[in-house]
């Protein structure tokens, strides 16, 4: 392939998926605002000073930056849709509201180019893997266009329209929010109790209740291992935004809000920065233990 490719936002997860894009053949030129983590990704990757100075001319742009005020501040505000090649095929990977996506995709027709939200899942571990989830909405020419330039970076599974890869996103975090709630019931439960956590994990691994969440986070948990995979304070946006769809939607989503509002409470106790299964460390507030 010989096109170049824009690459946006090159942070925790944006780095192992430009370098594996960039593995597979694809020239790139990648922009990140602290230069350093762009410059770190080799492979033949172009790195540049700026947004606008990456997207110039391509006709393909991928956008992994930390949610949508950022997004559209680089693409709108900052210009960089505007310096696209025509009839360009914008991909934004960011994980980004329902109206933002609904919002971002129709002021990119107007601009006479191509749009697909293609949010993705599984942290850094399959970002490095090159096997995330990645949720697409748009057309399904566009979508089958992108098809080489995202396999590379995981499983590709075509949504609907635009706007449905990230709705799905939020579904994908309100599913994961709850169950690091109950994972982390149930490992302050075992350690209240007196029931080896480690042994009630590899227990329930075995049965209904093992999932990827128990399995990964579940060992964070009992290693009391917080150092940012997805920090606490995206959880939080993400939580945020499902929940604003739901009501938007007429909808009463009982343990969305519950979810939410532990994220948020464990934020406000300096958490943000801190990986999400890092919600034990409120769980243990919540009961008058040490945190």
């Amino acid at each position: 392939m010989t096109e170049t490719v824009a690459f946006l936002g090159t942070g925790l997860m944006g780095a192992p998926m430009c370098r594996n894009l960039a593995i597979s053949g694809v020239q790139i030129r990648a922009w990140n605002r602290s230069r350093s983590k762009a410059d770190a990704i080799g492979h033949g990757v172009e790195v540049t000073d700026s947004a606008v100075e990456a997207a110039e001319d391509a006709s393909v742009c991928i956008v992994m930056l930390s949610d949508g005020p950022a997004c559209r501040q680089v693409l709108l505000d900052d210009g960089v849709a505007a310096r696209l090649a025509s009839g360009a095929l914008l991909i934004v990977m960011s994980s980004i509201s329902h109206p933002e996506a609904l919002e971002l995709a129709e002021q990119a027709k107007q601009m006479g180019l191509r749009w697909i939200d293609a949010p993705v899942s599984g942290g850094t571990p399959a970002a490095k893997a090159g096997s995330l989830s990645i949720m697409a909405g748009g057309a399904t020419t566009d979508v089958q266009a992108a098809r080489p330039l995202l396999s590379p970076m995981g499983r590709v599974v075509h949504i609907g329209p635009a706007g449905t890869g990230a709705l799905t996103k939020l579904i994908n975090q309100i599913t994961v929010a709850s169950t690091i709630a109950t994972v982390a019931e149930a490992i302050l439960l075992a350690e209240a109790g007196g029931a080896d956590p480690a042994r009630v994990r590899d227990a329930l691994m075995g049965g209904f209740a093992a999932s990827r969440i128990l399995e990964l986070h579940g060992q964070r948990m009992i290693s009391r291992d917080f150092q940012p995979g997805g920090p606490a304070r995206y959880q939080l946006k993400d939580t945020s935004a499902a929940r604003d769809v739901a009501h938007g939607l007429g909808l009463e989503l009982p343990m969305l809000n519950l979810a939410d509002q532990l994220f948020s409470d464990l934020i406000a106790h300096g958490g943000g920065d801190l990986d999400h299964s890092a919600l034990l460390i409120e769980m243990r507030r919540r009961n008058g233990l040490e945190t």
